[in-house]
């Protein structure tokens, strides 16, 4: 090709694409919601001209004083289980491997085999209560307060689990200097 063939090849591009960039006989095709004017109709075949069918609204042309569908009311109050998750057998053989290591003094050890527990069962509040006294023995009492109210969630209707998290809670909290928080949670754990 030669070298004037090329720059009219590339004259050419250059014309289509901005062609294909233009807008139509009728102005731009975005039309923003609340312009004011409802959209144009659509092109119509002489099929469409002999079926009368209901309009179909488009939601900015919608008014207010069309109907909405009436929405479900969804309740404020969390839902929480009647109790949370059974512990797997490969779950409770890593619950049973940290409590070992936690009797031995190994803290880090105990804390990385109840982390993989958490991932097998992550809806057993058991496996937050022993993570939350691996982080006591490891004197961590933030995370350690994190963990046993994240069990206490999980924990749902079962008393014995959930006297066992607002008992293990009030210890922490007394560790950190919330008296009032641990007598609060003493409470709530007598009151089961």
């Amino acid at each position: 090709m030669s070298k004037q063939g090329i720059v009219q090849a590339g004259i050419l591009a250059a014309l289509l694409s901005l062609a294909g960039c233009a807008s139509g006989p009728g102005g731009s095709i975005y039309v923003p919601a609340g312009s004011g004017s409802p959209a144009p109709e659509p092109p119509q075949t002489a099929e469409d001209k002999n079926k009368k069918e209901s309009r179909v609204w488009r939601k900015s042309e919608q008014t207010e004083s069309r109907k909405s569908e009436p929405r479900q009311q969804r309740s404020n109050k969390p839902s929480y289980q009647n109790a949370g998750d059974e512990l797997s057998p490969a779950a409770l053989s890593l619950v049973n491997e940290a409590d070992k290591l936690l009797k031995r003094g190994d803290t880090q050890g105990s804390i990385a085999r109840l982390e993989r527990a958490q991932r097998i069962a992550p809806r057993s509040s058991e496996v937050y209560f022993k993570l939350s006294e691996a982080y006591v023995a490891g004197n961590k009492l933030g995370p350690a307060e994190q963990f046993t109210l994240k069990g206490l969630t999980l924990a749902g209707n079962n008393a014995r689990l959930q006297r066992s998290g607002w008992l293990l809670l009030a210890d922490i909290r007394r560790a950190r200097g919330n008296v009032a928080g641990a007598s609060q949670a003493e409470k709530r754990a007598s009151a089961l």
